[in-house]
């Protein structure tokens, strides 16, 4: 059994992590009782350290969030808390309560959360030029015409044998895919949550063949 070292006020800081992009969602703090709560409950329970009670994640905004892991690091002084969440984690309505710059990078990495965002800043902001923006405004028959043509031309390529050429139309269909779900209103959540409820399912029929 772990033993944790909480602080001088019987408290323990919790890190907050999305469990499909591993992104830091908050900081909080528990203490024993509240720890409790999440482990018997499945759900984030914190402890206040300004009301000075106990604080359940979405008790009120209905923004939950389900324990996926537990962890705690090499001094056993710190959580790190794996979550599904059903909405943003900062009171402010942002996903991350991190989203203030200290020190930007000039060479943001790349990653599929970052191109979705981009893509509805083109639906939003409607950028002259711009590829997106134009499929957008053409609407949803238009953009789904190019996925099928996508399509195509990924089976083409595979079908072909020709690696980097497949690669290169498996982007395309990528990103132009995603254009749909942004003007269908789908999130990248929805998506993956879809994908781990198949995750789960193949993984107890595999264990029901084995037996």
């Amino acid at each position: 059994m772990i033993e944790l070292k909480y602080n001088s006020d019987g408290l323990i800081p919790a890190i907050v992590q999305d469990h499909y992009t591993k992104k830091v969602l908050m900081l909080a703090y528990m203490n024993a009782e509240s720890l409790d709560i999440s482990i018997k409950e499945g759900f984030t329970c914190f402890y206040s350290r300004s009301r000075q009670e106990l604080w359940r994640k979405g008790e009120t905004s209905g923004n939950k969030q389900q324990i996926v892991s537990i962890r705690t690091d090499c001094d056993c002084d710190t959580l790190l808390i794996d979550v599904i969440k059903s909405g943003p984690a900062c009171h402010t309505g942002s996903e991350s309560c991190f989203f203030n710059d200290i020190v930007e990078s000039d060479d943001e990495q790349f990653s599929y959360e970052n191109l979705y965002k981009m893509l509805v800043g083109r639906k939003v902001e409607k950028k002259e030029g711009s590829y997106t923006t134009y499929l957008f405004e053409k609407g949803i028959d238009k953009i789904l015409k190019k996925v099928g043509e996508e399509c195509t031309e990924v089976i083409i390529a595979a079908k072909g044998g020709d690696k980097e050429e497949t690669v290169f139309e498996i982007a395309d269909l990528i990103y132009h895919i995603t254009v749909m779900m942004i003007e269908q209103g789908i999130t990248i959540d929805e998506v993956t949550a879809e994908l781990a409820k198949r995750h789960i399912v193949d993984h107890k029929v595999k264990q029901e063949k084995m037996q």
